[in-house]
């Protein structure tokens, strides 16, 4: 598929941007160090100013058992009165990059209009920290918030995850850990054209092959990582969970370009099937976190009004 040929006009300017200025997209850097260094940069040469209205904290807090502790960027609104809403943040990256730094802004945003205690999770990361380790992580940091709502200011009776791509995948585990492992009740889940199935069968997975943001040979490339020549099971993988009754209510968006398009719709609609109530939103012309890269685009501002309005239902 032509890269520019579905893409959305004004989100496309500033992907053809960034691939004049990286040829090949951030996966063609093929040492991973050196293509998170990258991605580093270049989000730290967007100027974000600070949001006094949301106070940040980076602590720790325990990890999985006989695993180290976990940071965790806490985001509390400083005008918050009563208990909050307490939404646990998986940042994305593909498993293999990504950091909380790195989608700070999204996550003072989300505490900022939804009133919300926000956690944002440092996972680890494979190749260095395979399956299971990054969704281990995840849960337990979800753990750890429902034993401290008291000292969070957060209701536990309204306790939602969210992430976007690698991290969409690890909110549905971290939604399926939960349901079977007996733990904390999720109000609600919000995972963003989550990556979930290793397999790369679907029709999109072989379309999107030049589009510059994650393309099929990087998403090869980071399942193998994330694997670690490992059997992927239901919590590496979601489409490989044989019953999903009992998940949360959730909402699922993913734009027509997007490498995730037809496994993220089928999984919707297994939710459905299996009694989930799920809200599925697919955006003509969107690639891969293109919300992101054209956030004044008017396709990315009708993405980021759904998602907040599916988000303050849900918290109602």
């Amino acid at each position: 598929m032509s890269r520019s040929s579905s893409i959305d006009p004004e989100s496309l300017v500033p992907l053809t941007a960034l691939l004049e200025a990286m040829p090949g997209g951030v996966n063609a850097i093929p040492d991973i160090v050196a293509r998170r260094a990258a991605v580093a940069e270049m989000l730290a040469a967007v100027d974000v100013p600070d949001n006094p209205d949301v106070a940040k904290e980076d602590r720790s807090v325990p990890g999985p058992d006989g695993a180290p502790d976990v940071g965790v960027r806490i985001y509390r609104p400083v005008r918050a009165s009563g208990a909050a809403p307490g939404i646990l943040y998986i940042h994305g990256g593909g498993m293999v990059l990504g950091s909380v730094a790195g989608e700070d802004p999204t996550a003072t945003m989300l505490a900022d209009a939804l009133g919300a205690v926000v956690v944002s999770v440092e996972y680890r990361l494979a190749p260095e920290h395979p399956h299971p380790a990054p969704a281990e992580d995840c849960y337990a940091v979800l753990v750890w918030m429902a034993k401290n709502t008291d000292e969070l200011g957060v209701d536990p009776d309204r306790l939602v995850v969210y992430g976007g791509s690698a991290g969409g995948g690890l909110t549905i585990a971290t939604a399926l850990m939960a349901r079977d492992r007996g733990g904390p009740a999720l109000r609600f889940m919000m995972p963003i054209y989550p990556m979930i199935d290793d397999t790369n069968t679907s029709p999109s997975s072989h379309e999107i092959v030049d589009v510059g943001i994650w393309d099929r040979a990087g998403n090869e490339e980071a399942w193998a990582w994330y694997l670690g020549g490992a059997q992927a099971d239901a919590y590496a993988a979601p489409t490989r969970a044989a019953d999903l009754a009992g998940l949360p209510p959730a909402y699922i968006d993913v734009g027509t370009v997007d490498l995730f398009r037809d496994e993220d719709i089928a999984f919707a609609q297994r939710l459905m099937a299996a009694g989930v109530p799920c809200e599925l939103h697919v955006h003509p012309g969107a690639y891969h976190a293109s919300e992101t890269f054209a956030p004044d685009a008017a396709l990315s501002q009708r993405i980021w009004a759904g998602r907040l309005d599916a988000l303050r239902r849900a918290l109602a």
